[in-house]
């Protein structure tokens, strides 16, 4: 059996680095079938499968939610995001070392 949740995306507005930053949280399919107790990590109201498009500069970047305990945090490997401080969200990015790209909220 598999759970869809339909759910109207949120949005946030972000300057990161001097360029505008959308970012929409979805829901993806979870299938809760064979858990002894409720689904796992389900903090910020995310639950795994869940995750994030960032629309910056020329790129849409879909990154899938990670399990990691505590605030949400999202990503595919390259790039990563996580708003553990609503005012500064974590927007890095991973060539060789971590460039940290500096955000905050849209006026």
């Amino acid at each position: 059996m598999l759970l869809l949740v339909p759910q109207a995306p949120a949005f946030a507005d972000w300057i990161c680095d001097g360029d505008p930053l959308k970012v929409e949280l979805f829901r993806g399919a979870v299938d809760p079938t064979g858990l002894p107790d409720s689904i796992p990590n389900t903090i910020g109201d995310t639950l795994p499968g869940d995750g994030v498009l960032l629309t910056w500069r020329d790129a849409t970047l879909q990154l899938p939610r990670t399990n990691n305990a505590g605030t949400p945090s999202y990503t595919d490997g390259r790039w990563w995001w996580r708003e553990e401080d609503p005012e500064q969200p974590e927007f890095f990015e991973r060539r060789g070392s971590i460039i940290r790209h500096s955000c905050e909220p849209l006026s």
